[in-house]
This record gives C-alpha cells, structure tokens and sequence, in this order.
C-alpha cells in the first residue's frame, strides 16, 4: 500500500496525516515544533522526521511506501527557505538510508488555504504568533498580503499584540503612560513587577512576547484603555490586509476563513474583528474552514501528485 503524509508545521507543534494515495486521512498524530526559522533547520528536521517515523510506524508502514510527503510550515513561504528545508530533510533522510520518492515543502498558509476552500477561491486569514493572509482567485492564481514576520511587519498577530502590551506596561513603570491593568497582570502572570525585571525577561530570558497577547486581551475584557486601544489598532491592520488583498484578487466579493489561535477561538479579539468585517467591508463573508490545515496538505500533495 502506498502513502500520502500531509505535515502542519508551527512554532510550538507540528501535526501530521497519513493518508492513502485517495486522499483518505488514515492516521493523524501531533510532535515537537519545526518552524525552522526560530529553531533552526536541523532541529525542524530531526523534528519533521521523527514524527513521520512515528507515525508510519503506528500504522505498520515504513519510508518506502510513501509516494509524497507535503510539508506545509511556518517559515517557508519565501521559495528559498522552503528550498533549503527541502534539500535539509531529503540529504538527512539520505543520511539514514532512506529515500522518499517525492518531498515538497511550502509554507502553512498555503496549506491552510487549499484545505479551507477545497481548493476552491477564497481567502484566508491566519493571526496566531505571526500573521499572513492568501487569496486564491476564480484563475487558481495565488496572491499575498503580510508575512514579512516580526521585525518589520506581522500587524495583528500574538506577536504584534504582545509587543505593544509590553510596551504599555513599560510606559506605566516609567510614568510616561497611562495606568493599565496589563502591567498588574504582568506581575500577577510572570512574576515581573518593576522595569528591570521586564527588561531581564525581555533581553536575557528570551521571553516570549507573543504569550503577553493573551494578557491584553484578558486587559481588554475588564475594559483597559490601553489594550482596547491595542485591539482596535490591530483589527485595523487586518482591515487593511483584507481590503489589499481583494484588490489584487480583483474581487468585489470574498470568501474569508480564519485560523490561528487569536482569531479562530471565540475571544474578545476575534468578536471585534468579526464586527469590523461586517460594518466596513460587507461583501467579505466569514466562512468556516472546510478542512485543516494539515487536510489541506493533503489535498494539495494528491493535486501535485497528478500534475
């Protein structure tokens, strides 16, 4: 019997489905992480790979049956990145005698999307640690809004939103801000209560700015000026993408999913940017994701099987 694997990688699990050369999802299982671009490539592949072993494994399969393995991650959606990552894991698998007949490697959005869809035309919208959006048109065009990641870009992401609570907090220790109960939670949360310890965290213990998201919003519940303001700056921003990228799709009407933690889950966040869609841009209909993301690699790999 021969195998389709379908992979969704992230930045704090990965998932992975083996399925018959149908498309029939046999067997789902979840592993460690394997962005490559914050763990780097040889600890996203000894990742990637391990789960896949486990995961034939469980089902009595080995390598040699597999026909295509999609890797769909967070990282790849530049062609170069998902070329290196490519060529990683084929010489590691090489390494250990093993050959698989064909791996591709394309970024999670993509995968999100054909899994959303069906890959039919719509549009996705991811807002978790980072954010993206792609829009697949009625010609099967594929068109980007986002992605240039935290540094320079990622509006309306955990990230985005964290960095800001942060900084709102650091204002109000610095009494050059407003009051916020952020800063209370931070306290409350992380144990951090004064600037030098913020910074510590912040500089030394690499602490995760994107886990400061979820105390901005639970800020925003008990009506905070500041992460209100926060969340309305950031909805604002995924406005923009939405609007950008109909333009470019050349569309009046657009069918939208989400995915990512932020916006997928019911949660104060997610309520206003559902509200803002339908006040300001009322042709953009919400739809719920047909499939997931790791389905959609699925779907995408048989497409690319019979190409």
């Amino acid at each position: 019997m021969k195998y389709i694997i379908g992979i969704d990688g992230g930045g704090t699990k990965t998932e992975c489905a083996v399925a018959d050369i149908s498309g029939k999802v046999l067997h789902k299982t979840f592993g460690k992480p394997s962005n490559f671009l914050t763990i780097g490539i040889d600890a996203a592949v000894e990742n990637l790979f391990e789960l896949i072993e486990g995961a034939l494994f469980k089902i009595g399969a080995d390598f040699g049956a597999v026909e295509m393995l999609l890797i769909g991650t967070t990282g790849a959606g530049r062609k170069e990145d998902a070329g290196a990552l490519e060529k990683k894991f084929n010489d590691f698998t090489m390494g250990e005698g093993i050959r698989i007949k064909s791996v591709k490697v394309v970024s999670d959005a993509r995968i999100a999307l054909e899994g959303a869809f069906s890959r039919n035309a719509g549009c996705i919208l991811i807002a978790g640690t980072g954010s993206i959006l792609f829009g697949k048109d009625k010609n099967g065009s594929i068109h980007r809004n986002g992605g240039f990641g935290r540094l320079i870009g990622d509006e309306g992401s955990g990230y985005s939103i964290g960095r800001k609570g942060l900084s709102a907090a650091a204002k109000e220790m610095d009494e050059r801000g407003i009051k916020t109960l952020i800063t209370n939670l931070l306290h409350k949360k992380q144990s951090i209560s004064s600037k030098e310890e913020l910074i510590n965290k912040v500089y030394k213990e690499n602490f995760d700015v994107a886990s400061a998201a979820e105390l901005v919003l639970a800020a925003a519940e008990e009506n905070d000026t500041a992460a209100l303001q926060i969340l309305n700056e950031e909805t604002d921003e995924l406005l923009l993408q939405i609007s950008a990228v109909m333009k470019k799709m050349k569309s009046k009407k657009l069918d939208i999913a989400f995915t990512g933690s932020l916006i997928a889950n019911k949660n104060i966040y997610s309520d206003l940017l559902r509200k803002k869609i339908d006040e300001n841009l009322p042709s953009v209909k919400i739809k719920e994701p047909h499939n997931t993301p790791v389905e959609g690699a699925i779907l995408l790999a048989k497409e690319m099987m019979n190409d």
